[in-house]
């Protein structure tokens, strides 16, 4: 059997590579201790312009900020021969937000994966919550060393019961290193020593502890308490030594100079063991509850320490049935009378500690290596695999406007979002309230409501206050609704129209019919002044659905026409070898301009049209289908003639205007294919993309703005939740058809 293991090593230093080295070492162990042949390979993260000199059982790295070394490292995976990849999670340990980056090479791996869980919160932020569950959702199974952290994934993350394990946090096998244990340090002979070890921080609560000595010593004047380990090299990075500092000023304030020792340094696990072993009490007074793993505590408590702790989860479960003593978070004064009481009755305090001793033996790396060996033997023997995603596997959320009620007030729809918050500086804009016409009534085709109607009326009227007499449309309104900015394009134009065609087809009743009708029929000279592609394009489905309400007005046949024609014309000039586009540049809403043809040629049964259409579409579909889902050209930088493109800042009106061109190209040709792309391309909404995870806020019901380098866009504006709630609404037919 062979085994890959990715996460922190040493030398690098931290809790995690610690874990991560007695972890793989006492699996090794128990294979050799029954004749096994087991080969193990670590593969090491690297934090940002870090290198280590790692031992040889680590054979790569991955730069925790680089994605490609994330996919690269898949692919080495899948190579390697390894029979199971095992997974050592945390949060701060992989790159982009919340760890997304390592997405990137789970979904790739083709082998089992075991991943161990160190930390699962019960309040978890969106990219917390999204992350860790496409973590569980590719492992074959998941370690916790907490039975409250199963209760959290089943109930919070809905991870299935049978994919969890729960193996406690290993520690050393005490009575196996005995004699290479060193002395006591001279200076706590003759001492009564309290001691807190880890990397430091203010979320450690050491503060408590030294608030807690004056009363402590005045009855125990031999106490000396010593707080072990370096300050975390993040708050290093960023507040210094800040935290130390305010610690001994405390110590100086409390004039506690002979009875705290802070010792700045990174310890062996030998000499860890020894200090646990000379001490008498341990003592972790942290300050957050929601601390599922600590491998501080099991530490103290298999090194035969009498501990006192705060209640956070891990202590809670740890200590019950009498392995130790809680003491309530910052609470110094209850901390101090039971330091007292157990200084004051030795037997109780030899009794604590030999049952926490006696406990450890049962938590050692021996045993825990065994486990975890078995369990990679009944993946193997079960012929378990690596899930993968069936075809109509990713979460679909019911079709829900909450949000974009949440951003529409009697004026119109408001334009951007902070989060979820309605953003009123930018005020609102013709694209956005076109768009969600066009949403309301074909929602409304589908299922009326009395709260769609209402959103009709208000998206309506305005477009009807930014319609000028000649037809053209204003575009922007300030929030105080004291000034229009005029900034009229031709997208802004045709998405009005395109929004007047659909009323004109959809309108729930006669008299939004009548206005849809005149507004529509008062815009058409305009479509003379059109110069750019989406203008076309947005014109020629305005046509569409005018036509498809009234078949045998073939004046507008003929107009739906001209402007196709200006499309082909645009094409012709600009189409070359390897360049199969309208433009020099391809940016965004790119799939409107192929369906707009495959209407064109639905409409007229011009071959010409059909065959641009395809054309194009295969072209722009070589771009954004490298992989086995839905890549956009991101608006960081467009893709021009001959050069690359960026997948970062990808938005979410570009996934809905693929959804359109396969549907469109669908409806034109029945080939059934086409069926497959429109639910791949709605998919980019629900998980299937470049960051693996969802968009969609299942709180707010919005969704969010788009795809960056290491995060999902939190904000949650207009266009990006009507280009799903759209998507949602061609698309979801086709997924349960």
């Amino acid at each position: 059997m062979k085994v890959i293991c990715i996460g922190n090593y040493p030398p690098r230093q931290c809790g995690i590579a610690t874990f991560t080295e007695n972890l793989v070492q006492s699996i090794l162990k128990a294979a050799s201790l029954e004749e096994r042949n087991l080969a193990f390979e670590v593969i090491a993260m690297n934090d940002a312009g870090q290198e280590y000199s790692y031992p040889a059982i680590v054979s790569a790295t991955i730069p925790d900020k680089l994605k490609k070394s994330y996919i690269e490292t898949a692919e080495y995976i899948n190579q390697s021969g390894a029979d199971v990849c095992l997974l050592q999670h945390e949060y701060g340990i992989y790159g982009g937000e919340s760890g997304l980056l390592l997405l990137a090479l789970l979904r790739r791996v083709t082998i089992p994966i075991v991943s161990t869980l160190h930390t699962v919160l019960q309040k978890p932020s969106f990219h917390q919550k999204e992350v860790l569950k496409k973590i569980a959702f590719y492992s074959t199974k998941i370690v916790v060393m907490n039975s409250l952290a199963i209760d959290f994934l089943e109930q919070i993350y809905e991870i299935q019961r049978d994919k969890i394990v729960q193996i406690q946090h290993g520690v050393p096998d005490f009575e196996a290193f005995v004699g290479q244990l060193k002395p006591k340090p001279i200076a706590w002979e003759n001492r009564k020593v309290m001691l807190t070890f880890g990397l430091i921080g203010r979320s450690k609560g050491i503060e408590t502890v030294i608030r807690a000595l004056p009363a402590i010593i005045s009855k125990h004047p031999e106490v000396l308490y010593v707080v072990l380990g370096k300050t975390h090299p993040n708050i290093i990075r960023y507040a210094g030594e800040e935290y130390r500092e305010f610690l001994k000023s405390l110590v100086v304030q409390f004039e506690l100079n002979n009875h705290v020792v802070f010792m700045d340094q990174y310890v062996s696990e030998i000499e860890l063991m020894s200090y646990l072993r000379a001490a008498d009490i341990y003592v972790t007074p942290y300050l957050n509850k929601a601390q599922i793993t600590s491998g501080t505590l099991s530490y103290a408590v298999s090194g035969g320490c009498a501990v006192v702790s705060t209640p956070y989860w891990h202590a809670e479960e740890l200590l019950a049935d009498g392995l130790g003593k809680l003491f309530d978070f910052e609470d110094s004064t209850n901390l101090s009378l039971i330091v007292n009481q157990l200084l004051e009755n030795e037997i109780i305090l030899k009794e604590l500690q030999h049952k926490a001793y006696e406990f450890g033996k049962t938590i050692s790396w021996p045993i825990i290596g065994k486990t975890y060996l078995s369990l990679f033997d009944q993946i193997k023997k079960d012929n378990l695999s690596r899930p993968t995603i069936p075809a109509v596997g990713f979460k679909i959320s019911e079709f829900d406007i909450t949000h974009l009620s949440r951003l529409t007030d009697s004026t119109g729809l408001l334009q951007h979002a902070r989060t979820s918050i309605p953003y009123f500086k930018t005020g609102y804009c013709l694209d956005d309230n076109s768009r969600a016409l066009i949403l309301c009534l074909l929602a409304w085709n589908k299922a009326p409501s009395t709260r769609l109607r209402e959103l009709m009326d208000v998206y309506l009227s305005y477009i009807v206050l930014m319609q000028q007499k000649d037809g053209s449309f204003k575009n922007y309104l300030t929030y105080e609704r004291t000034a229009f900015i005029d900034d009229t394009s031709d997208d802004a134009f045709g998405r009005a129209f395109w929004a007047l065609g659909c009323l004109v087809r959809y309108a729930p009743n006669d008299a939004m019919f009548q206005l849809g009708h005149e507004m529509f029929n008062q815009s058409v000279p305009q479509l003379d002044d059109i110069r750019y592609a989406r203008g076309f394009a947005n014109g020629i489905f305005g046509l569409y659905h005018y036509c498809r309400r009234f078949p045998d007005q073939e004046k507008f046949q003929i107009l739906l026409e001209s402007l196709a024609e200006r499309l082909c014309d645009q094409y012709g000039r600009l189409r070359h070898e390897n360049w199969n586009w309208f433009e020099e540049s391809i940016t965004y809403d790119n799939g409107l301009l192929p369906a707009s043809l495959y209407l064109a040629y639905e409409v007229s049964r011009k071959a010409k049209y059909l065959q641009i259409a395809e054309e194009s579409r295969l072209f722009l579909e070589s771009k954004c289908f490298r992989e086995d889902w839905l890549s956009l050209v991101g608006n960081r930088k467009w893709l021009r003639m001959n050069t690359d493109f960026d997948h970062f800042a990808q938005q979410p009106v570009d996934a809905l205007a693929m959804v359109i061109m396969y549907e469109s190209a669908f409806s034109a040709t029945k080939n059934p294919a086409f069926v497959s792309k429109i639910i791949k391309s709605f998919q980019w909404f629900t998980g299937n993309n470049d960051s693996d995870i969802s968009l969609i806020d299942p709180e707010s019901k919005g969704c969010n703005d788009g795809i960056e380098e290491f995060n999902i866009n939190r904000n949650q504006g207009a266009e990006s939740t009507i280009s799903y709630l759209l998507s949602n609404l061609i698309a979801t037919p086709y997924l349960y058809d």
